[in-house]
């Protein structure tokens, strides 16, 4: 069995998911094998936090080209995590 570690790889920093983490909305990126019933457990054992919903998205690399070769930048998968009205916020995203 993999540590939570190993399913939540970091946090997405973007000005999108600062908005939303005012409304208790957080984005991580997450390992391409995770299920969303092992990003809630990995979420709730890191933080110590109660989540309410989960929802994954995958994403698609990128074409780009170097000269006449072309070639995709690395897909990857992304979790919003929507916490409880009663659950506490995730520390590391109040310091940004």
């Amino acid at each position: 069995m993999s540590s939570p570690y190993d399913i939540i790889l970091k946090p997405v920093i973007t000005e999108r998911s600062m908005d939303e983490a005012a409304n208790k909305r957080y984005t991580f990126k997450v390992a391409p094998s995770a299920n969303k019933t092992q990003v809630k457990q990995a979420l709730e054992e890191i933080f110590g936090v109660d989540i309410e919903k989960v929802n994954i998205m995958n994403q698609k690399g990128k074409l780009k080209r170097m000269g006449r070769n072309i070639g995709r930048t690395a897909a990857s998968k992304k979790a919003i995590v929507i916490l409880t009205e009663k659950s506490k916020e995730i520390e590391f995203f109040k310091g940004l």
